[in-house]
């Protein structure tokens, strides 16, 4: 099965886990995701990928304990349990080449693991890495070993408060280094609303951005057309023909209605299961 070798604590509300997967990792390239099952009547939630090893056949993640099945696996599952599924990897790869100075701007749970796991791959190609690590406070940063750094040839941690690195948001370092002409791509993962302003800013300025967009999944295949996205006057899959894409094809207004569908249903679920845990 999908043995669990590695979990720990990030932030207040992420956590890290390691699994073994090794068909996943012999395949996965940057830009592609899993889906996960923790058991056999589970419900299929999609994760990035911070780094695949292929000398052990492990994959680490980064999770946010969200909804009811993010609070089970953390609670429940721990190293030496096994997960029920790790399918993958679905999605597109990026392009790995060299297009010089490489940026990544992420300031939610799945963009932080791709901010490492795609800075690597473009150093290994020869770019100039510089990785913008935005979160919200202190409380809810990662420890220096979970961060971008080792693969950043420039790293710039920012904090929403101020109350540690840089006060302020990815945007803000990133429009300076745009206009210092030290931006020659960006990529990105996170926040939706942070996503259409990145993507308003790189416009502007004529600078290409490819994007996380992360819409609900169901099987990831393609087949419920769940995650659906208006890009560029046509219908596209973030699980099939994504989740990257080019920022400025995406109707963003279109995106962040849709994510909204199933707040509700997703809040009473977690509540329900908070309630048997005693905790609410």
């Amino acid at each position: 099965m999908y043995r669990i070798t590695a979990k720990e604590e990030l932030d207040v509300r992420d956590f890290f886990m390691e699994v073994e997967a090794p068909h996943v990792v012999k395949a996965w390239k940057p830009g592609q995701f899993v889906v996960l099952m923790i058991h056999e009547r589970g419900e299929r939630i999609p994760m990035s990928i911070y780094y695949a090893d292929r000398d052990t056949g492990r994959l680490g993640m980064f999770i946010r304990r969200h909804g009811k099945t993010t609070f089970d696996l953390w609670d429940n599952f721990n190293v030496g349990d096994s997960l029920y599924s790790v399918a993958g990897p679905l999605g597109r790869p990026i392009e790995i080449k060299h297009y010089g100075n490489v940026v990544f701007v992420s300031d939610a749970v799945c963009g932080q693991a791709e901010n490492y796991a795609t800075l690597k791959a473009m150093k290994e190609a020869g770019n100039y890495t510089i990785s913008i690590q935005t979160f919200e406070d202190k409380a809810h940063s990662y420890p220096e070993k979970f961060l971008a750094k080792p693969v950043a040839d420039e790293h710039y941690l920012t904090t929403e408060d101020g109350s540690r690195g840089i006060k302020g948001h990815y945007l803000d370092v990133l429009k300076g280094l745009i206009e210092k002409d030290k931006v020659d791509i960006v990529f990105g993962g996170g926040k939706l609303g942070s996503l259409k302003k990145l993507a308003e800013l790189t416009k502007e300025y004529g600078i290409p951005t490819i994007v996380t967009v992360r819409q609900i999944m169901v099987d990831g295949t393609g087949m419920c057309g769940s995650c659906r996205i208006l890009y560029d006057g046509e219908i596209k899959f973030a699980c099939r023909d994504g989740p990257m894409f080019d920022a400025h094809k995406v109707d963003w207004d279109d995106v962040i209605r849709r994510d909204s569908r199933f707040v509700r249903e997703q809040n009473i679920a977690k509540e329900h299961y908070l309630k048997s845990k005693g905790v609410v």
